[in-house]
Protein backbone atom coordinates (compact mmCIF):
# COMPACT_ATOMS: atom_id res chain seq x y z
CA UNK A 1 0.00 0.00 0.00
CA UNK A 2 1.55 3.72 -1.13
CA UNK A 3 1.86 5.03 2.67
CA UNK A 4 0.31 8.32 1.43
CA UNK A 5 -2.61 6.58 0.58
CA UNK A 6 -6.05 7.66 1.91
CA UNK A 7 -8.20 5.67 4.14
CA UNK A 8 -11.59 5.62 4.09
CA UNK A 9 -13.36 3.62 6.82
CA UNK A 10 -9.94 1.61 6.91
CA UNK A 11 -9.81 0.64 3.27
CA UNK A 12 -7.03 2.63 1.05
CA UNK A 13 -8.20 4.95 -2.01
CA UNK A 14 -5.78 5.75 -4.82
CA UNK A 15 -7.39 8.88 -5.51
CA UNK A 16 -7.80 11.77 -3.92
CA UNK A 17 -10.64 13.49 -5.65
CA UNK A 18 -13.95 12.15 -5.74
CA UNK A 19 -16.86 13.14 -8.54
CA UNK A 20 -20.11 13.56 -8.98
CA UNK A 21 -22.29 11.93 -11.87
CA UNK A 22 -25.08 14.84 -12.29
CA UNK A 23 -25.27 17.98 -14.54
CA UNK A 24 -23.74 16.48 -17.74
CA UNK A 25 -25.09 16.56 -20.98
CA UNK A 26 -25.40 12.81 -21.08
CA UNK A 27 -23.66 9.41 -19.76
CA UNK A 28 -21.29 9.07 -23.17
CA UNK A 29 -19.53 12.74 -21.32
CA UNK A 30 -20.25 11.46 -17.75
CA UNK A 31 -17.92 8.53 -18.67
CA UNK A 32 -15.05 10.38 -20.55
CA UNK A 33 -15.07 12.84 -17.60
CA UNK A 34 -14.78 10.25 -14.93
CA UNK A 35 -12.23 8.51 -16.16
CA UNK A 36 -10.27 11.63 -17.38
CA UNK A 37 -10.75 12.48 -13.50
CA UNK A 38 -8.98 9.21 -12.38
CA UNK A 39 -10.98 9.25 -9.77
CA UNK A 40 -11.69 5.83 -7.65
CA UNK A 41 -14.85 7.02 -5.38
CA UNK A 42 -17.90 8.30 -7.25
CA UNK A 43 -21.17 9.54 -5.55
CA UNK A 44 -24.28 9.40 -7.16
CA UNK A 45 -27.85 10.86 -6.07
CA UNK A 46 -29.88 8.23 -5.29
CA UNK A 47 -33.64 10.17 -5.96
CA UNK A 48 -32.18 11.99 -9.13
CA UNK A 49 -30.05 9.03 -11.06
CA UNK A 50 -31.21 5.69 -11.98
CA UNK A 51 -29.06 2.60 -10.37
CA UNK A 52 -31.38 0.16 -11.59
CA UNK A 53 -34.64 1.41 -9.46
CA UNK A 54 -36.20 2.18 -12.82
CA UNK A 55 -35.85 -0.84 -15.09
CA UNK A 56 -37.11 0.79 -18.31
CA UNK A 57 -34.70 3.95 -18.26
CA UNK A 58 -30.74 4.25 -18.91
CA UNK A 59 -28.99 2.98 -15.94
CA UNK A 60 -26.03 4.65 -14.61
CA UNK A 61 -23.87 1.58 -13.94
CA UNK A 62 -23.30 0.79 -17.80
CA UNK A 63 -20.93 3.08 -18.12
CA UNK A 64 -19.89 3.63 -14.34
CA UNK A 65 -19.83 -0.25 -13.46
CA UNK A 66 -19.26 -0.96 -9.81
CA UNK A 67 -16.23 -3.81 -10.73
CA UNK A 68 -14.10 0.01 -11.51
CA UNK A 69 -15.34 2.48 -9.17
CA UNK A 70 -16.15 2.48 -5.51
CA UNK A 71 -20.26 3.79 -5.89
CA UNK A 72 -21.10 6.42 -3.02
CA UNK A 73 -24.81 6.80 -3.07
CA UNK A 74 -25.66 10.29 -1.75
CA UNK A 75 -29.33 11.53 -0.35
CA UNK A 76 -29.17 15.37 -2.49
CA UNK A 77 -32.26 16.23 -2.61
CA UNK A 78 -33.57 15.06 0.82
CA UNK A 79 -34.66 17.88 3.47
CA UNK A 80 -35.03 15.74 6.56
CA UNK A 81 -33.37 12.82 8.55
CA UNK A 82 -36.16 10.58 7.64
CA UNK A 83 -35.70 11.07 3.90
CA UNK A 84 -32.16 10.40 4.09
CA UNK A 85 -31.93 7.29 5.97
CA UNK A 86 -34.80 5.85 3.91
CA UNK A 87 -33.23 6.83 0.68
CA UNK A 88 -29.43 4.84 1.93
CA UNK A 89 -31.92 2.02 2.36
CA UNK A 90 -32.96 2.26 -0.78
CA UNK A 91 -29.47 1.96 -2.03
CA UNK A 92 -28.15 -0.51 0.02
CA UNK A 93 -30.63 -2.42 -1.23
CA UNK A 94 -30.06 -1.90 -4.79
CA UNK A 95 -26.34 -1.99 -4.14
CA UNK A 96 -26.05 -5.53 -2.29
CA UNK A 97 -25.78 -4.41 1.08
CA UNK A 98 -23.36 -1.39 0.25
CA UNK A 99 -22.93 0.30 3.32
CA UNK A 100 -20.55 3.11 2.46
CA UNK A 101 -22.63 6.14 1.66
CA UNK A 102 -22.32 9.87 1.70
CA UNK A 103 -25.28 11.99 3.83
CA UNK A 104 -26.42 15.45 3.12
CA UNK A 105 -29.48 16.62 4.17
CA UNK A 106 -30.34 20.12 3.28
CA UNK A 107 -32.28 23.38 5.11
CA UNK A 108 -33.30 24.83 1.81
CA UNK A 109 -33.34 24.57 -1.53
CA UNK A 110 -31.92 28.35 -2.15
CA UNK A 111 -28.68 27.95 -0.99
CA UNK A 112 -28.77 24.45 -0.15
CA UNK A 113 -26.75 24.92 2.89
CA UNK A 114 -26.83 21.98 5.50
CA UNK A 115 -29.58 21.41 7.82
CA UNK A 116 -27.22 19.75 10.88
CA UNK A 117 -30.09 19.61 13.31
CA UNK A 118 -31.45 16.93 11.04
CA UNK A 119 -27.89 15.77 9.73
CA UNK A 120 -26.81 14.70 13.37
CA UNK A 121 -30.39 12.69 13.87
CA UNK A 122 -29.81 10.79 10.23
CA UNK A 123 -26.07 10.31 11.02
CA UNK A 124 -26.83 8.57 14.31
CA UNK A 125 -29.60 6.37 13.03
CA UNK A 126 -27.69 5.54 9.81
CA UNK A 127 -24.22 4.75 12.08
CA UNK A 128 -26.60 2.67 14.54
CA UNK A 129 -27.86 1.01 11.29
CA UNK A 130 -24.75 -0.18 10.31
CA UNK A 131 -23.64 2.30 7.49
CA UNK A 132 -20.47 4.00 6.73
CA UNK A 133 -21.21 7.48 6.99
CA UNK A 134 -19.00 10.06 4.94
CA UNK A 135 -20.99 13.32 5.62
CA UNK A 136 -21.57 16.85 4.11
CA UNK A 137 -21.71 19.69 6.71
CA UNK A 138 -21.64 22.89 7.63
CA UNK A 139 -17.50 24.41 8.29
CA UNK A 140 -18.25 24.41 11.71
CA UNK A 141 -15.79 23.06 13.91
CA UNK A 142 -18.45 21.72 16.75
CA UNK A 143 -20.80 20.38 14.41
CA UNK A 144 -17.56 18.61 12.50
CA UNK A 145 -16.43 17.22 15.73
CA UNK A 146 -19.48 15.99 17.15
CA UNK A 147 -20.58 14.18 13.61
CA UNK A 148 -17.25 12.38 13.79
CA UNK A 149 -17.67 11.17 17.77
CA UNK A 150 -20.89 9.62 16.45
CA UNK A 151 -18.70 7.80 14.27
CA UNK A 152 -18.67 9.32 10.63
CA UNK A 153 -15.85 7.88 9.04
CA UNK A 154 -15.12 11.19 6.91
CA UNK A 155 -16.03 15.02 7.79
CA UNK A 156 -17.15 16.92 4.55
CA UNK A 157 -17.42 20.31 5.26
CA UNK A 158 -18.60 22.96 2.12
CA UNK A 159 -15.62 25.33 1.46
CA UNK A 160 -18.69 27.64 -0.51
CA UNK A 161 -22.30 26.83 -1.25
CA UNK A 162 -22.82 23.38 -3.79
CA UNK A 163 -23.05 24.73 -7.47
CA UNK A 164 -21.31 28.35 -6.70
CA UNK A 165 -18.00 27.84 -7.74
CA UNK A 166 -16.67 30.19 -4.91
CA UNK A 167 -13.85 28.49 -4.18
CA UNK A 168 -12.37 28.59 -0.33
CA UNK A 169 -14.19 31.50 1.74
CA UNK A 170 -12.86 30.16 5.16
CA UNK A 171 -9.82 28.59 5.22
CA UNK A 172 -9.72 29.22 9.11
CA UNK A 173 -11.95 27.07 10.01
CA UNK A 174 -11.60 24.41 7.57
CA UNK A 175 -8.17 24.45 9.18
CA UNK A 176 -9.28 24.03 12.86
CA UNK A 177 -11.60 20.85 11.67
CA UNK A 178 -8.54 19.45 9.78
CA UNK A 179 -6.24 19.98 13.35
CA UNK A 180 -8.88 18.65 15.29
CA UNK A 181 -9.85 15.66 13.16
CA UNK A 182 -9.14 12.05 13.39
CA UNK A 183 -10.77 11.11 10.49
CA UNK A 184 -10.39 12.19 6.61
CA UNK A 185 -11.44 15.72 6.05
CA UNK A 186 -12.60 16.37 2.46
CA UNK A 187 -13.91 19.61 0.80
CA UNK A 188 -17.24 18.78 -0.12
CA UNK A 189 -19.01 22.01 -2.26
CA UNK A 190 -17.65 25.08 -3.76
CA UNK A 191 -14.62 24.64 -5.98
CA UNK A 192 -14.36 26.20 -9.10
CA UNK A 193 -11.28 25.61 -10.68
CA UNK A 194 -8.20 23.64 -10.40
CA UNK A 195 -6.26 26.57 -7.84
CA UNK A 196 -9.93 25.68 -5.86
CA UNK A 197 -8.21 22.09 -5.45
CA UNK A 198 -5.21 22.61 -4.85
CA UNK A 199 -5.64 25.23 -1.98
CA UNK A 200 -7.90 22.57 -0.10
CA UNK A 201 -4.97 20.33 -0.37
CA UNK A 202 -2.08 22.94 0.69
CA UNK A 203 -4.40 23.36 3.71
CA UNK A 204 -4.51 19.89 5.02
CA UNK A 205 -7.30 18.34 3.22
CA UNK A 206 -7.92 14.74 2.53
CA UNK A 207 -9.22 14.61 -0.55
CA UNK A 208 -11.98 16.85 -2.83
CA UNK A 209 -15.18 15.80 -4.19
CA UNK A 210 -17.09 17.87 -6.77
CA UNK A 211 -19.46 17.84 -9.59
CA UNK A 212 -20.51 21.17 -10.69
CA UNK A 213 -16.54 22.69 -11.46
CA UNK A 214 -16.48 19.91 -13.81
CA UNK A 215 -20.07 19.18 -15.19
CA UNK A 216 -20.49 22.60 -16.13
CA UNK A 217 -17.09 23.72 -17.74
CA UNK A 218 -17.16 24.91 -21.21
CA UNK A 219 -15.10 21.68 -21.75
CA UNK A 220 -15.63 18.95 -18.57
CA UNK A 221 -13.00 16.36 -20.07
CA UNK A 222 -10.55 18.66 -20.05
CA UNK A 223 -11.30 20.18 -17.08
CA UNK A 224 -11.27 17.07 -14.80
CA UNK A 225 -7.77 16.17 -16.33
CA UNK A 226 -7.09 19.57 -14.56
CA UNK A 227 -8.58 19.15 -11.05
CA UNK A 228 -6.72 15.86 -10.97
CA UNK A 229 -3.47 17.54 -11.37
CA UNK A 230 -4.50 20.62 -9.33
CA UNK A 231 -5.24 17.79 -6.30
CA UNK A 232 -2.29 15.66 -7.02
CA UNK A 233 -0.01 19.13 -7.07
CA UNK A 234 -1.66 20.20 -3.66
CA UNK A 235 -0.95 17.33 -2.10
CA UNK A 236 2.03 17.41 -2.59
CA UNK A 237 2.91 20.91 -1.91
CA UNK A 238 1.43 20.15 1.59
CA UNK A 239 3.73 17.28 2.39
CA UNK A 240 6.70 19.28 0.96
CA UNK A 241 6.03 22.25 3.63
CA UNK A 242 5.93 25.81 2.01
CA UNK A 243 8.27 27.93 3.19
CA UNK A 244 7.42 31.01 5.64
CA UNK A 245 5.75 33.94 4.75
CA UNK A 246 7.99 37.33 5.19
CA UNK A 247 6.50 40.36 5.43
CA UNK A 248 8.25 43.10 4.09
CA UNK A 249 11.48 41.04 3.84
CA UNK A 250 13.14 39.76 0.70
CA UNK A 251 15.04 36.58 0.26
CA UNK A 252 17.53 36.81 -2.64
CA UNK A 253 17.56 33.00 -5.09
CA UNK A 254 21.25 33.29 -5.79
CA UNK A 255 23.81 33.12 -3.29
CA UNK A 256 25.21 36.56 -2.15
CA UNK A 257 28.61 35.69 -1.46
CA UNK A 258 31.47 35.14 -3.79
CA UNK A 259 30.05 38.08 -6.20
CA UNK A 260 31.94 39.97 -8.43
CA UNK A 261 32.83 43.87 -7.50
Amino acid sequence: MNPDSLLIAGKPVRSRLLVGTGKYADFEQTQKAIEASGAEIVTVAIRRTNIGQNPNEPNLLDVIPPSRYTLLPNTAGCYTAQDAVRTLRLARELLDGHSLVKLEVLGDPHTLFPNMVETLAAAETLIRDGFQVMVYCSDDPIMAKRLEELGCVAIMPLASLIGSGMGILNPWNLGIIIDNARVPVIVDAGVGTASDAAIAMELGCAGVLMNTAIALAKDPILMASAMKKGVEAGREAFLAGRMPKKTYQASPSSPTSGMIR
